[in-house]
């Protein structure tokens, strides 16, 4: 037996974000910006929300999670870049369809690059955890009471649907050619 103590719920949840940050750039690659905006219906996502909001929700949580000052799109100025439509807390919770036809986007390499930084933050939440941090509770408020391992999974499980999602649109999108 070696000295070296490993951590599998670590080294599992770094691989499932990493493959979130790998997936972003492939699906957003070579989308003019009609094809990111393209909604299969009135009322349904279209690829370029659909990325904000996984790479936001994220943001917001892994930030809350670390105990920091801001989240990484007000605090390094992503809100800024992006110049959505939206007050700067915004990260697409109860957003309405309408809500959803006003997004924007300024520059496609936006969302890999504000999902890289994210990634970033999220790697050095995840790998400065103890193993035992996993099981601290946050929120009382379910039962059974949210821990900060469940929180975790939580944001990757999230991630992936909106990638996923984002994926099959990219696959409607290319079909419409």
């Amino acid at each position: 037996m070696d000295d070296v103590t490993t951590y599998p719920a670590r080294d599992l949840l770094l691989d499932g974000f990493g493959r979130i940050r790998d997936g972003v750039p492939e699906v957003v690659d070579g989308l003019s910006a009609e094809e990111l905006l393209w909604r299969p219906d009135r009322d349904a996502n279209h690829i370029a929300w659909l990325v904000w909001h996984l790479a936001r929700q994220q943001d917001d949580q892994v930030a809350h999670l670390a105990g920091a000052d801001a989240s990484v799109w007000t605090g390094d100025g992503w809100v800024e870049r992006f110049g959505l439509p939206y007050p700067p807390d915004a990260h697409g919770w109860s957003m309405s369809s309408a809500d959803v036809g006003r997004f924007t986007v300024a520059d496609a390499r936006l969302f890999a690059a504000y999902q890289g930084a994210v990634h970033e933050r999220t790697v050095a939440y995840v790998e400065g955890l103890e193993a035992t941090a996993y099981a601290r509770v946050i929120d009382r408020h379910w039962d059974p009471p949210v821990t900060v391992g469940v929180r975790i999974v939580s944001v990757l499980d999230d991630a992936a649907k909106h990638l996923g999602q984002a994926e099959y649109v990219r696959g409607l999108v290319q079909r419409r050619r």
